[in-house]
């Protein structure tokens, strides 16, 4: 069998809190008490870095990013007091991407100036919408001004390298509606834009009482619009919900779809390392509630699960993420990031390439036109044989 090497590694930390939770999100978000325990997480946090520092003593860490909740409920402070505690914990590489997701609105956030001085360099706002009717039935609590607002300082601020997160196909929307928001976002010059489509996810508000939401043939033609505008400003689709300016692609999240690793630490965070001399790749996830989490800083254990992955899981796991790219799966990444031989993707890789959906090339396996459109029947295809369609 094939030997596992070190893939890339980054740091993911999850700050639990939004001033209000929207309707239609499904992550471990909490809205914010009276007084964020700002300090006593920022302990947990170090406690838990400490907790997983044995897994990767003397990576190099290429990435930081700071989700949520919305990270921006902390101050410049308290974000430079974490960096300080990674910086003095892992070797952080010299110009290594740092990421901190903020919402409009400045009862939000400290100044971005603030938050460059601390040692962002790169921020991801969450814009959503334009609209001022859209972003009030997606229960937003900020408004259009404001968003203009904070796009405008990061610009004063200098942060030149910022994501602005849009989605389309929200209730009511029509196609000319979503190109307006491609085309106010583009007015801002950002680097990058994720681009994605409301869904109704299990456990949310909107999946409990649905808006009306459009059509999927309207949801693809809004898509196809928008993408149609992006190409003519120079933005390269990299990833399924991704565009960027070449050059600017996400450093972070392309190491998740490129089957990196990368530890996560905060309250329901998730991790993936890999332990070449154990032969195992493990999964690890945190304490998801604040408050079990901040319990676990007296003597506990942060980590709510801590597993190998199967190695029936490894290939569908691999091919799942690198699907997601327009460059595809990279032919020469499958064995060292999995252990595993290729003789062990030969039959679906065949056959997704007999279907028309992925073609040989350079290197690659690359997703025909077809196949992107329909990547969720193409990364399926290589489901482990016991959890496939019509096994059984």
């Amino acid at each position: 069998m094939p030997e596992l090497s070190l893939p890339p590694l980054s740091l993911y930390i999850h700050l639990p809190w939004c001033v209000k939770k929207c309707p239609y999100c499904d992550f471990n978000s909490h809205a914010s008490p009276d007084a964020i325990p700002a300090k006593e997480y920022i302990t947990a946090l170090i406690a838990d870095l400490e907790q997983d520092l044995p897994l990767v003593w003397g990576r190099p860490v290429h990435s930081v990013f700071f989700g949520g909740g919305t990270p921006s409920l902390f101050n410049a402070e308290q974000i430079g007091g974490i960096l300080g505690a990674v910086r003095g914990r892992l070797n952080l590489v010299p110009g290594a991407e740092i990421t901190l997701e903020a919402n409009p609105g400045t009862i939000e956030h400290d100044s971005f100036a603030a938050y460059r001085e601390a040692g962002i360099n790169r921020v991801s706002l969450g814009v959503q919408s334009f609209s001022a009717a859209a972003l009030r039935r997606l229960g937003r609590i900020h408004g259009p001004q404001e968003v203009h607002q904070a796009i405008a300082s990061l610009h004063d601020a200098g942060l030149e390298n910022f994501n602005l997160d849009l989605m389309y196909g929200l209730p009511q929307q029509t196609t000319a509606e979503a190109i307006t928001d491609i085309d106010a976002a583009l007015q801002h010059g950002p680097r990058h834009l994720s681009h994605y489509q409301l869904t109704l996810e299990p456990n949310t508000a909107f999946f409990a009482q649905p808006p009306a939401l459009p059509a999927e043939d309207a949801c693809w033609r809004m898509q196809e619009a928008c993408a149609e505008r992006l190409t003519a400003h120079g933005f390269e689709q990299y990833e399924i919900s991704a565009w960027a300016l070449p050059g600017e692609r996400c450093a972070h999240n392309l190491n998740y779809w490129r089957f990196g690793d990368y530890l996560g630490i905060g309250a329901g965070a998730h991790g993936k390392v890999t332990l070449p001399a154990q032969a195992a790749i493990m999964r690890l996830s945190k304490k998801r509630h604040p408050k079990a989490y901040l319990q676990a800083t007296m003597g506990g254990d942060f980590r709510s699960t801590e597993h190998p992955v199967a190695a029936a899981e490894l290939a569908f796991e691999f091919f799942l993420n690198q699907l997601r790219l327009r460059d595809g799966v990279r032919i020469a990444d499958f064995e060292p990031r999995t252990g595993l031989g290729w003789s062990e993707v030969e039959k679906p890789v065949s056959l997704a390439c007999a279907k028309g959906l992925l073609e040989e090339r350079s290197g690659h396996l690359l997703p025909t036109e077809l196949g992107w459109r329909f990547v969720n029947e193409t990364q399926a295809l290589f489901l482990p044989a016991a959890a496939s369609p019509g096994s059984g």
